[in-house]
């Protein structure tokens, strides 16, 4: 080796020790730094025929495991979907209350049962009838009260959505501008994978946002996809785009149809042009945004839903009364007579018959429709798995009912006729003996609080009485915990609690009895949007066994979340544990770095030395 050769060798080693230098005290100052990944410089050796001669800096290299970065990611997701989830539910459980306490649902409700006890005892006694509606009254608050709170969930959900939004498309642009930076590059130094840094913490955020892969093409670029397959950034970047709605109702729902959705819905731009709504498509699938998602449009429309069916069980409970037809014969012909003129919207009358063909028993039931609109009725518009559900219209009087109704029961042999007024007569196929009409039941509304029996309106949906009416914008159940409210012709003459025609004495106990029976101890059937209970085998108890089972699901969802969110967190902390050891900056080992490259400086420095005195000697001579 020349000596010309020998000095190149140790400039060039006194570079990369310079290099070195700079990355460790880089690395030391950013040690505090969020995002920051550590760095180490790419040196090679350059050779001058058969002799190494020299060396050189090919790069700055980012020191972290990539594995670990891409679960890293999913685990990011899934984190943040379980803690919004959580602190949801946590304040769900704040509006249920503490099971027990004074102002929680279940303790106002047996305060009203309480009540109405002690009127069953005392019917003629002016406390206890002001008693029970006190009570009662603070019982319709509170559920009002819970309604108003739901919603104003929902809503923040709502808005949650919009901030997050708003949070991914400035991510997503600035990945896109990152990744036109670094392709365009021609940078070798700790540039590159600065910049490199910054676009992994974009990609970070957007991965507490939703679930996201990562690919990476041969131009240094990362292009990232939903899980689902949905491209988000390449070279460009997509935008997201929200309709946030200012207020949140009840019977605000989710619909692809644009003329029924009552909610904001998410749609994607591709940079092409092309659109997606990422909510019909099902494309968000974890992370924040789908988190307020499943609270939006399901948790909280469950959480309504139990409302819902607490109160529509309380008015339904003591307003519906079910009168049994009157067997009646027509020669070989067997049926019955109903009266159906008191149903009103929502109401029904049910035929039970026997098809004896197949020895099959089945059931017909047909509602009372005052929209034509909402026609046909699916069989889940009553809460009875079993029976073929037929919607009727009333408007165009007793002909057009008689007409909808005969053929309804054409498949079945019977036949259906009006003797007169609003009565039908259904009959079966006589001699034929293809069906056998069992029994014909009707179910309506009392909407009067003396019409001589112990049924009454005690609960309205506003000034109007709850029927469970269908219209083409759903059913009346929806969102009633939110309007419902003791009848003011109680209110303003408790003395209705007892009489319930006129002549009833102060002291009978008649439609006390009644009332506390039908909350206390009468099997009610409840919807299966409740959570609670199937299609195929709703839930049926007593109605305060129904709140109870309410509370039950609602501290079991709770208890769910918060258990999902802690076992999130301990993977989380794990992987972060194991990125850290290989991507963050470990002072004790730059320390030792920067020994190893003082050192190295050193014996550089002191072959430049060794040169020149050897040079000098040569000049001498």
């Amino acid at each position: 080796m020349s000596l010309a050769q020998a000095l190149n060798a140790a400039v060039s080693g006194l570079h990369v020790s310079q290099g070195g230098l700079s990355i460790v005290a880089g690395n030391v100052a950013n040690a505090n730094t969020a995002g920051y990944i550590r760095k180490t410089v790419n040196q090679v050796s350059i050779a001058a025929g058969e002799t190494s001669v020299s060396v050189r800096i090919t790069g700055v290299q980012r020191v972290l495991d990539q594995y670990v970065q891409r679960q890293l990611r999913i685990e990011n997701s899934g984190a943040s979907y379980a803690d919004m989830r959580a602190q949801f539910y946590q304040r769900l459980q704040g509006i249920y209350g503490q099971p027990g306490a004074d102002t929680s649902l279940d303790a106002i409700f047996n305060n009203f049962t309480t009540a109405l006890q002690a009127l069953s005892a005392s019917p003629e006694d002016a406390n206890a009838r002001s008693a029970v509606l006190n009570s009662a009254q603070l019982l319709t608050q509170q559920l009002n009260s819970m309604t108003a709170s739901v919603q104003g969930l929902r809503l923040d959900a709502e808005l949650g959505i919009a901030d997050a939004v708003n949070q991914a498309n400035d991510a997503m642009q600035q990945i896109a501008a990152l990744n036109q930076q670094i392709s365009s590059s021609n940078f070798s130094d700790a540039t590159l994978a600065t910049l490199q840094d910054q676009r992994d913490n974009y990609i970070d955020q957007l991965s507490q946002l939703m679930d996201i892969t990562v690919v990476k093409d041969g131009n240094n670029q990362l292009a990232v996809f939903t899980n689902s397959g949905v491209q988000l950034v390449g070279v460009k970047a997509s935008t997201l785009a929200f309709d946030a709605q200012g207020s949140m109702t009840a019977s605000a729902r989710w619909s692809a149809d644009v003329t029924q959705r009552g909610v904001g819905t998410i749609t994607l731009t591709s940079p092409n042009g092309g659109a997606i709504d990422l909510i019909q498509s099902n494309t968000i699938r974890s992370g924040r945004i789908a988190a307020y998602l499943q609270m939006r449009d399901q948790d909280l429309v469950q959480a309504q839903n139990q409302l819902d069916a607490i109160a529509a069980g309380l008015a339904s409970a003591l307003s519906d009364k079910t009168t049994a037809g009157t067997a009646v014969t027509v020669g070989a012909q067997n049926g019955f007579d109903i009266d159906i003129g008191a149903l009103s919207a929502g109401n029904y009358f049910t035929v039970n018959y026997t098809d004896k063909l197949s020895n099959t028993k089945k059931t017909l039931t047909f509602v009372r429709v005052n929209d034509p609109a909402a026609l046909p009725l699916a069989d889940s518009a009553t809460i009875n798995p079993n029976d073929k559900v037929v919607g009727i219209d009333f408007s165009g009087g007793m002909v057009s009912v008689l007409a909808q109704v005969n053929a309804a029961l054409a498949p079945t042999a019977m036949t259906a006729s009006n003797p007169a007024g609003t009565v039908l007569k259904i009959l079966d196929d006589g001699a034929g003996n293809r069906v056998g009409v069992n029994s014909i039941t009707a179910t309506a509304t009392q909407t009067a609080l003396a019409a001589g029996s112990a049924e009454l309106p005690f609960f309205l949906d506003g000034g109007l009485p709850y029927t469970g009416m269908i219209s083409a914008f759903g059913t009346q159940s929806v969102g009633f915990a939110g309007r419902i409210n003791v009848n003011a012709g109680l209110l303003a003459d408790s003395s209705k609690l007892v009489a319930y025609q006129a002549g009833i004495a102060v002291g009978d106990a008649t439609r006390p009895n009644f009332i506390y029976n039908q909350l206390t101890k009468a099997s009610l059937a409840f919807s299966p949007d409740s959570g609670i209970g199937t299609e195929s085998a709703p839930y049926s108890s007593t109605l305060g066994n129904f709140l109870r089972q309410v509370i039950s699901l609602q501290g079991e969802a709770a208890n769910t979340a918060n258990s999902l969110k802690q076992g999130q967190d301990v993977v989380l902390a794990s992987l972060q544990q194991r990125f850290a050891e290989s991507g963050n900056v470990n002072i004790d080992q730059e320390m030792t770095n920067l020994l190893n490259l003082q050192n190295s400086y050193s014996a550089n420095a002191r072959v430049l030395t060794a040169v020149k005195e050897m040079l000098d000697l040569l000049l001498r001579m």
